[in-house]
């Protein structure tokens, strides 16, 4: 097919269009693609492409954020039950009137794609959770961690981007066979230099199909992908999301973490890692009169 061009959306013939990409540069008659919902990238020939139309991109799209919002409602009903539990703890059993305030976790969300960092940032306002963004090509990261860390102090840290397993590189445990996965380990080892305790900085990272024992290993809390499948773009936040807004003093049940996510225990895993949320009180006068 001729005619491709950079920042067109297109699908693969031979995997029957199931993933939207980007082009991202085209290279003679190959072409770089990034998902356009999932954290993968991807080399095709020209010829096997396909241009999407725009009502084949609503539809394909409209799916997704019926997903996303189904994830988000679950979150936010999660959400609610922890706040009146602990409307319940300082209240005394609802007996004594007190207001309280929040601290949530700060986040530092390091993307390699400067679009998936915006749609995640506006997921994490959604969700009331402060973070500071930037958007960095997964090369770069292991080279920038250690002082962005020092720059904005986070409790949490996401490293993530795009990435791929090639098995005709190597198996599953090679690391040679997966694009972008040597970067996020580097940068959790250097973020590590920084934070060496998991309770003090908690870091998820990874992206589609990436190798997750080996993150782990760098010293993650919570990577991506176990079964090497492709992640949706805002998986890392619903994850460390729920870490942000979990008590300190509580720890982060696995199993109900994951249910937030798009993609589950196939895509996602971890540890067992303490919450990242403090309470405070008094509340000033004006706080509570707004």
């Amino acid at each position: 097919m001729q005619g491709i061009k950079v920042g067109q959306v297109v699908g693969r013939a031979s995997y029957n269009c199931d993933i939207l990409f980007r082009v991202i540069a085209v290279n003679g008659s190959n072409v770089e693609l990034f998902g356009e919902e999932m954290r993968l990238v991807a080399d095709a020939p020209v010829n096997d492409l396909v241009i999407m139309e725009e009502t084949e991109r609503k539809q394909h799209s409209k799916l997704f954020q019926e997903k996303e919002e189904s994830c988000y409602q679950l979150f936010r009903q999660d959400r609610r039950l922890i706040r009146e539990q602990t409307e319940y703890e300082i209240t005394s059993g609802y007996t004594e009137k007190h207001a309280f305030f929040e601290l949530p976790g700060r986040i530092l969300h390091i993307d390699g794609d400067p679009l998936y960092l915006k749609k995640c940032t506006a997921v994490y306002d959604r969700l009331g959770v402060p973070v500071y963004g930037v958007s960095i090509p997964e090369k770069e990261m292991p080279l920038q961690v250690g002082s962005l860390i020092e720059m904005v102090r986070p409790d949490i840290l996401v490293v993530t981007g795009h990435d791929a397993y090639m098995k005709n590189k190597g198996g599953k445990d090679e690391l040679k066979a997966y694009r972008n996965s040597k970067y996020f380990i580097d940068a959790v080892k250097e973020a590590r230099k920084v934070v060496p305790y998991m309770d003090n900085l908690v870091i998820f990272a990874g992206a589609c199909q990436s190798y997750f024992q080996a993150i782990l290993r760098a010293g993650a809390n919570f990577a991506s992908s176990p079964e090497r499948i492709n992640i949706h773009a805002l998986d890392p936040v619903y994850v460390v999301a729920k870490v942000s807004l979990t008590p300190f003093m509580d720890r982060v049940g696995l199993w109900d973490l994951l249910k937030h996510t798009l993609t589950g225990e196939r895509g996602m895993g971890g540890i067992e890692t303490t919450g990242k949320l403090r309470r405070g009180i008094p509340v000033e006068q004006e706080e509570m009169e707004e």
